[in-house]
């Protein structure tokens, strides 16, 4: 099992900045490829970013590509998600995810671990 849990949604108004922090406890967490995914109200979750198990390969959303950064500290168990350029578009609940290393992670069936999801919006 590995438990996730997500930190550091908030208000933020269009063009600002946030970063999520997701922490992880339970097994090795460096074999696991990590992602965050999103929903917003009314629609269906949707791919955001992936991250490798050794953070050597990196997967973006067409929708986040050059602005929203993922990255991870495996001596700390904790995964990243630096938003900057927000729109209120970004506006959902962002989940992180864990997925056996061997899946790049870009589709939410290769997740078996899913954390509770923080909530982020952004004022126009």
């Amino acid at each position: 099992q590995v438990q996730l849990v997500e930190s550091g949604g908030g208000l933020v108004q269009a063009g600002g900045s946030l970063s999520l922090s997701c922490a992880a406890s339970g097994r090795t967490f460096s074999g696991y490829t990590m992602g965050w995914f999103r929903q917003a109200p009314g629609k269906e979750r949707e791919f955001v970013a992936a991250i490798s198990w050794n953070g050597g390969r990196t997967y973006y959303a067409d929708s986040v590509k050059g602005r929203f950064t993922i990255s991870r500290d495996n001596a700390k168990n904790t995964v990243y998600l630096q938003m900057n350029s927000l729109k209120p578009e970004d506006t959902a609940v962002y989940y992180c995810a864990a997925a056996p290393a061997y899946y790049t992670g870009t589709y939410d069936y290769e997740y078996a671990y899913w954390g509770q999801g923080t909530p982020v919006t952004v004022s126009s």
